[in-house]
């Protein structure tokens, strides 16, 4: 049996960054080092950091009084970040530069008087985080949140004539297109960033699908559940009519799915880890013995995010 390995696939600059600054944090201040919502969404990931010493809360009133905390790579809202202020915590922002490039793009158009529509999945943290970036105090306009065609199609917004549109950074590409379509057949002036909100990681990872599934038997996403860019992944490969399964690790590999299978696709999604990919093909090579393997070629990234300046001041 063949397997064939997507590329590019697995961590993205975005998560690289965020597990280095939770790791840095810990060397420089020691445990506990507080993170606000898992810092990527991997569960061999928090498991490991975990295990050093970071300790993840859902919201900031479980973190004691002076002590740090770490915001994840998915954002979030200015409230919190109000209430970290007021708290007087210190902080080290994980957030996705490509994320706050949304949350930058969000304020302008508030502040421009905009209504607003993001494309995004109903209560991702990251959308979240982008909603909680519009301020009244600042526009007279309303954001609204779309998360199909079909709340496309129904949408109704205050200011038909002045309404512009953002997305979240993970979506699928197909869906995100057809959403986009629909909105501007209803709203002929509706405005968009200058470039695609959507990251060259996922981009990157689903064209790397499509060309995998298109060579394969049976494609396996190494990537957790709650990984929005994991499960875009899965679902483009099952629209392209391959059987696909979402992994957490091997222990999630059955034996019955290699039946009659000749060739493997098997990619990572963006907060997935390398090792994972290797303990994955090991599993399927006790299942079936001598596999071979063969890595495919794809978009080449040399994306690097600089850490926060104070975690770099600390470290100096």
């Amino acid at each position: 049996m063949k397997i064939l390995l997507a590329n590019p696939r697995g961590f993205c600059a975005g998560v690289d960054r965020a597990i280095d600054i939770v790791n840095r944090a810990l060397d420089s201040f020691g445990a506990p080092i507080y993170v606000r919502h898992e810092v990527v969404h991997n569960q061999y990931v928090v498991d490991k950091l975990r295990d050093r010493g970071a300790v993840f809360v859902d919201e900031l009133d479980e973190i004691p009084d002076d002590q740090i905390v770490i915001f994840s790579a998915h954002g979030v809202s200015k409230a919190v970040r109000k209430e970290a202020e007021l708290r007087q915590l210190k902080v080290f922002d994980a957030t996705c530069p490509l994320v706050t490039k949304v949350h930058i793009e969000v304020f302008r158009y508030c502040k421009q008087g905009f209504d607003l529509i993001l494309i995004g999945h109903h209560g991702h943290p990251e959308v979240e985080g982008t909603l909680g970036q519009w301020d009244k105090l600042n526009g007279d306009g309303e954001i609204y949140l779309v998360d199909s065609v079909e709340e496309a199609r129904a949408i109704l917004v205050d200011q038909p004539n002045n309404v512009a549109y953002v997305t979240q950074t993970t979506l699928s590409m197909d869906d995100t297109r057809e959403i986009i379509k629909e909105l501007r057949q209803r709203f002929p002036l509706i405005e968009g960033p200058k470039h695609d909100d959507i990251c060259y990681a996922t981009q990157n990872r689903q064209m790397a699908v499509r060309q995998l599934a298109a060579q394969t038997d049976l494609v396996l996403v190494v990537g957790s559940v709650n990984s929005s860019n994991s499960n875009r992944l899965k679902e483009l490969a099952e629209r392209q009519g391959v059987v696909s399964y979402l992994i957490d690790g091997p222990s999630d590999v059955k034996d019955i799915w290699f039946k009659d299978i000749q060739s493997v696709g098997l990619t990572a999604g963006a907060s997935a880890p390398e090792k994972l990919v290797k303990d994955v093909i090991a599993a399927i090579d006790d299942i079936s013995p001598n596999v071979k393997v063969v890595e495919l070629g794809g978009e080449p990234e040399n994306m690097v995010f600089a850490l926060p300046k104070e975690l770099r001041l600390v470290q100096k």
